[in-house]
């Protein structure tokens, strides 16, 4: 890996976590774990996964881009 404050190291990491902590952590204040794990699980699971478009993989949905490299 690079130094320390390298941004090209975990670009791929840093533009997983920006939606998550923008789009989901502020909307809600869970009372149980479980309710924060079912919540963020989905939010990964629907949204990351399906819908959101990933410029790594060539603006596809990570779905869309494993249908494709099979």
């Amino acid at each position: 890996m690079g130094t320390v404050g390298d941004g090209v190291d975990n670009a791929v990491a840093e533009s997983f976590f920006a939606p998550l902590k923008v789009e989901l952590l502020p909307r809600e204040v869970w009372s149980m774990r479980a309710a924060a794990r079912l919540a963020i699980f989905a939010f990964i699971e629907v949204w990351s996964n399906r819908q959101r478009r990933h410029s790594t993989l060539g603006d596809a949905t990570p779905t869309e881009y494993e249908a494709i490299v099979r």
